[in-house]
């Protein structure tokens, strides 16, 4: 009558795969229309002209074209204006 006796729980066995966030295209690369340029977690970049973001905030192209990033002023609710990334295809 071998069995083993109070073994316990496990409790951090879990574990879940990376969501591969990130940039995936660079300034100057060229793209084409529905191309992802930047997979994030939040606004931490803005669209521009000739994008479009969807609802998990995945900034997509809307044309054909180069990709260029420049920084932007943006207003928080605040009244405090910080720089944020824009992302654009011309």
């Amino acid at each position: 009558m071998s069995h083993v006796k109070a073994g316990g729980t496990a409790k951090n066995i879990h574990d879940s795969p990376g969501q591969r966030l990130g940039v995936k295209l660079y300034g100057g690369a060229k793209v084409k229309t529905g191309q992802v340029i930047v997979r994030q977690v939040g606004m931490t970049k803005r669209p521009g002209a000739g994008t479009k973001m969807s609802r998990n905030y995945t900034i997509h192209a809307a044309r054909d074209g180069v990709v260029q990033y420049k920084k932007r002023k943006v207003r928080l609710f605040s009244g405090k204006s910080v720089a944020r990334t824009e992302v654009s295809v011309i």
